[in-house]
């Protein structure tokens, strides 16, 4: 027995390590993220994305990357995919802010937490999304607003290049700089037409804004740069020159943008930030865990114009 019992205490030492071995391994068990995106419809989309897949593969993350094509149909069959497999978090970025209910109430009854990205939804049951990241559009239709009421002495006949119809960043830009702009009478909005978020949709929207409207067209109201680009070749393509014969006032800031800012083809550009990857996946991380995270959280959004935009057009990311 005194012999065996040395033996037996290497054993249990042995199966004890192998146990906690297993629970360390558990532990490090690679998280899988289920990612449906809305599209590639602009470069601050493509921006987004990027920033999602290259901080997954930076953390081992298993993403399950879906782009919608933009279409809301896709997005909720990736996400009903996702469910199916098993995901540790579900991350959405809404094409349009209804008809989420039914596939949220899904992943709820399958304990998957739900991270809303870039854009917000409309429900009368939160509980079915464990948090919002993105941008204060609203904010940034406000400050877009403010800007030009500033730099035409609250003056001038403004077209509306809207986003997606529906969507909430084409809402609460829209909205912001709707109520900005109703304290100058002078500032009138005299068209409105969507372009889709779409620089070639901006760019046919423009052509045939300006056959309509002509040189009583003073100011361009973009939802993104991507439109505002878009309606520069419109402009130029009229024997106009953008940024002077018509100002042109964006949102998003992405690198090309604040470009034409410098180049004075642009005259403001509110920020979008679209890098998303680090936060969302800190977010995950701590839902993972049983940690609770802010029901929203705001990217930093700053204006670019004349004054500041070559101070770091050669540190932008995108």
């Amino acid at each position: 027995m005194q012999k065996l019992l040395p033996r037996l205490v290497w054993v249990a030492a042995g199966l004890f390590a192998a146990t906690a071995s297993l629970h360390a391994q558990a532990a490090k068990k690679q998280l899988k993220v289920g990612f449906a995106q809305t599209g590639a419809e602009s470069a601050w989309r493509t921006a987004n994305s990027e920033s999602m897949k290259s901080e997954a593969a930076k953390r081992g993350i298993d993403l399950k990357f879906s782009d919608g094509q933009g279409k809301q149909e896709n997005q909720i069959r990736a996400v009903r995919s996702f469910i199916t497999q098993g995901v540790d978090a579900i991350v959405i970025a809404p094409i349009v802010e209804t008809g989420w209910d039914p596939v949220l109430r899904d992943a709820k009854r399958a304990k998957i937490p739900v991270i809303l990205t870039d854009r917000t939804i409309k429900t009368e049951d939160e509980s079915l999304f464990a948090c919002f990241i993105g941008s204060d559009f609203y904010e940034e239709g406000r400050m877009a607003a403010d800007w030009l009421a500033k730099k035409t002495s609250g003056k001038g006949r403004i077209v509306e290049l809207q986003g997606t119809p529906g969507s909430a960043p084409a809402n609460e830009r829209r909205k912001a700089f709707g109520d900005a702009i109703a304290k100058y009478p002078g500032l009138k909005i005299i068209d409105s037409q969507s372009g889709n978020f779409e620089r070639s949709t901006g760019k046919v929207v423009m052509e045939a804004l300006l056959k309509k409207h002509g040189r009583t067209i003073e100011i361009v109201y973009a939802h993104n740069d991507d439109m505002a680009l878009g309606a520069i070749q419109a402009i130029e393509a009229a024997g106009l020159k953008p940024g002077k014969d018509i100002i042109i006032v964006s949102i998003d800031a992405i690198k090309e943008a604040v470009q034409a800012v410098v180049d004075g083809k642009i005259n403001c550009t509110v920020e979008c930030n679209p890098l998303f990857g680090p936060k969302v996946y800190d977010t995950i991380a701590k839902l993972v865990a049983g940690e609770k995270v802010p029901k929203k959280a705001f990217n930093k959004d700053e204006l670019f114009d004349s004054t500041n935009a070559a101070a770091v057009i050669a540190k932008r990311q995108y």
